[in-house]
């Protein structure tokens, strides 16, 4: 089977939408959170404990893979659903929000971007051609277009440079892709927070007919209300018979309002990442389970999750194990907030079926 997306319901207040997005290795029901797997992995979690807390789709990361092991071992393995034991979709990133976070370490050029490797300090050049060739043999459902971020303080002709240098780039990489049929490429929409940008890089995505499209450039720095405004503009520009993704977030209120919007999926490493720090969700709060007020709280975190750490421990229990520095303990709390993420899109799915959403979420608007 090859990609397509399919519109199942919509609300008749919002432009918040519940669909299908059918891949090769089987389908993503949207709305749909998406855990992070860099370095093909999720951290701390096994992917039977994925498939338990109704994962759908995860992410790797190009650029990590690149670095170690190295696309070619990958590709010998059979590919990164045999290397990693997971059946179901993989999106790899491009390597594009390394040219954003590893600023002290590149130098962007037409070319592409070359960097300092981390590891050894030797210098690795990355094109749009080196990426997709090295996604091409990743060889996940979804691979995305090599793209410029610009970080949030960057002057309009910045952004605008930028962005018009992210559609070059999509052309070369559209030239570059070796497996179409196997692998969707999805564009990336930039443009910053200037709304004017946002339309005209949509219009010139549109143009070039996608499987799929993703909005890029939020959450690396702005407000939240910039965030929701840039989105809110920019999502309902999108094909609505093609999947749309928006990168890098993943907290209840940036997820409602974008949904609203019309995305459908999104991806963010905080379960994970608040996972390893003790930190559990629960019902959109942050609970430190550090803290005392946990030592003697016998309760599971959340008497309705059906994950195997509220089904089976104690935030008494967490609280020691945090405290006592065990690996479980992290490994449990991410399993809970990776469960939880999921199943409040799960929630906001059923929501727009029974055309409920804007008043079952409302808090969060």
């Amino acid at each position: 089977m090859g990609f397509s997306f399919q519109c199942q319901a919509s609300c008749s207040i919002s432009k918040a939408r519940a669909g299908v997005f059918h891949t090769p290795h089987g389908i993503v029901e949207t709305p749909r959170f998406m855990p992070v797997g860099t370095l093909a992995t999720v951290k701390g979690i096994t992917p039977r404990q994925l498939q338990d807390a109704f994962a759908q789709m995860i992410l790797a990361n190009t650029y990590h893979l690149h670095l170690q092991p190295g696309e070619d071992i990958v590709k010998d393995a059979g590919g990164l659903h045999q290397f990693m034991a997971w059946d179901k979709p993989i999106l790899t990133d491009s390597g594009g929000f390394q040219v954003f976070s590893l600023s002290e370490l590149r130098k962007i050029s037409e070319a592409g971007v070359s960097f300092r490797s981390p590891r050894d300090g030797s210098i690795i050049e990355l094109t749009p051609e080196r990426s997709i060739q090295i996604q091409n043999a990743l060889g996940a459902d979804v691979i995305m277009a090599f793209d410029e971020c610009p970080p949030s303080n960057a002057s309009k002709e910045e952004v605008a440079a930028a962005t018009a240098r992210t559609y070059r780039w999509l052309t070369r990489c559209i030239e570059a892709h070796q497996r179409p049929s196997e692998q969707a490429l999805f564009g990336i929409v930039q443009g910053g927070i200037y709304l004017d940008l946002r339309s005209q890089a949509v219009e010139d995505l549109i143009a070039l007919d996608l499987p799929g499209y993703a909005i890029g450039g939020v959450s690396v720095g702005e407000s939240p209300e910039l965030i929701n405004g840039t989105v809110k503009h920019t999502a309902p520009l999108l094909p609505p018979n093609k999947p749309r993704y928006l990168m890098g977030v993943g907290t209840y209120q940036e997820m409602v309002q974008a949904i609203a919007a019309g995305i459908d999926l999104f991806d963010c490493v905080i379960p994970t990442r608040f996972g390893r720090h003790g930190t559990a969700l629960v019902e959109g709060k942050r609970l430190n389970i550090k803290n005392a007020q946990y030592k003697r709280d016998y309760q599971p975190l959340d008497s309705t999750c059906p994950c195997y750490c509220c089904q089976n421990f104690t935030r008494a229990y967490l609280n020691h194990l945090v405290r006592s520095r065990e690996m479980l303990g992290y490994m449990l709390l991410s399993l809970h907030n990776i469960t939880e993420l999921i199943r409040f899109t799960q929630q906001i799915r059923q929501a727009i079926f029974n055309d409920t959403f804007t008043t079952e979420f409302a808090h969060w608007f």
